[in-house]
């Protein structure tokens, strides 16, 4: 059980994650408008429950740590306000991948 804040800790297999920002200029330089922009899949954990029990009762451990960059979903998550931010919950099984360094 990790989470990078104490306000809120996410339940069971859950993972809450803030997306990175969208590019807001092309690579010659041009502003580009919010409908041009693109959704934003990729993402960094912010907080991870404890996970999910099996059918034997034992824990299943998170697949993701708090800080990684992660790929979400095109569509999906639960759109989460806490302090004024925009974060997402999602299940651990619903991310896509995670970026290794």
């Amino acid at each position: 059980m990790q989470f990078a804040f104490r306000k809120f800790l996410p339940m069971f297999d859950r993972v809450l994650v803030e997306r990175l920002a969208a590019e807001t200029m092309s690579k010659g330089g041009i502003m580009l408008p919010e409908k041009a922009q693109g959704k934003v899949l990729q993402a960094t954990v912010v907080a991870v429950g404890p996970g999910s029990t099996n059918q034997k009762g034992k824990l299943t451990p998170m697949s993701v740590k708090v800080g990684e960059k992660v790929l979400l979903p095109e569509y999906g998550g639960t759109k989460v306000n806490l302090e004024d931010k925009e974060y997402f919950l999602f299940r651990d099984a619903d991310i896509l991948g995670k970026y290794v360094e």
